[in-house]
């Protein structure tokens, strides 16, 4: 079961085993990102303008995550093999990272049960209340309409208000994922 806790209105039943889906809290957030070792990229781009390659960059550079890339289209992004589908990784990644239409993430999700991953995490503008039940109702844990790199910044010291690395030097430590 989710490590969510249920409230007396989202009571689990035979349609819902693990009660309906809510939005996690920002400690829970904090609690998934921490406790990940591996992020998968689900519609990655080798364009520099797109969300889901600065997301990539930043993860790989100022996470410890070891971070995959899947979009059946490509063959290598930022000198990395890009798989086309989730089925296709070498292991099992804790968090699914979505950067696809809303109408492709409840397959997305369905495709992340199957094969065990812990969480799916639907991009800044991505919302799709059928998938995050689905989600759920499998066993996981599901985030929706948050960026990963914002919330990753956020809880690790290194976001600015525009939610950029400014490069200016502070005498506040940075927390380290790891």
């Amino acid at each position: 079961m989710s490590e969510q806790t249920l409230t007396n209105d989202d009571e689990a039943t035979a349609e819902h085993p693990h009660g309906r889906w809510a939005a996690p809290s920002p400690s829970r957030r904090l609690q998934l990102l921490r406790s990940a070792k591996s992020v998968a990229i689900v519609g990655m781009s080798d364009k520099p303008a797109r969300a889901s390659y600065f997301v990539a960059t930043y993860l790989m550079s100022s996470s410890s995550y070891t971070v995959y890339f899947v979009n059946p289209r490509l063959q290598e992004v930022l000198g990395q093999p890009v798989y086309a589908s989730l089925k296709d990784l070498p292991e099992v990644p804790d968090i699914v990272d979505i950067f696809r239409r809303p109408e492709d993430v409840p397959a997305i999700a369905e495709e992340a049960a199957e094969i065990g991953v812990k969480t799916i995490w639907a991009q800044l503008g991505i919302r799709s209340e059928e998938a995050m039940q689905l989600a759920q109702d499998a066993g996981l844990n599901a985030v929706q309409d948050r960026c990963m790199k914002i919330e990753h910044g956020r809880f690790h010291g290194n976001l600015h208000l525009s939610g950029f690395n400014t490069g200016v030097i502070s005498a506040k430590r940075q927390i380290l994922d790891g």
